[in-house]
């Protein structure tokens, strides 16, 4: 099974979180740097950590360069990838 959602990433903050749920976006924020690729592969780390699922089973499909991400996960219900991330469904 495969899920994608949208984020809206704010890099450069001073902690990791789920901020909430705005529209269709969900709102995130990562300590990393836009740099280098370094809030992506923060992203992903972070996401994995939430959820459970290893890192390959992530992936930014896109918006790499932008603030606003498709991101897909694999293997993991949507209702239930929404509660591991705290946005009820």
């Amino acid at each position: 099974m495969v899920t994608i959602l949208r984020f809206r990433v704010t890099p450069s903050s001073s902690h990791n979180s789920v901020v909430g749920e705005v529209s269709d976006e969900i709102r995130i924020k990562i300590r990393a740097p836009a740099v280098a690729g370094k809030a992506n592969a923060a992203l992903v780390e972070y996401l994995a950590e939430l959820t459970g699922l290893a890192k390959s089973k992530i992936e930014i499909k896109a918006g790499a360069r932008a603030r606003t991400k498709l991101v897909q996960f694999d293997g993991i219900h949507p209702t239930e990838l929404r509660r591991r991330l705290g946005i009820e469904a």
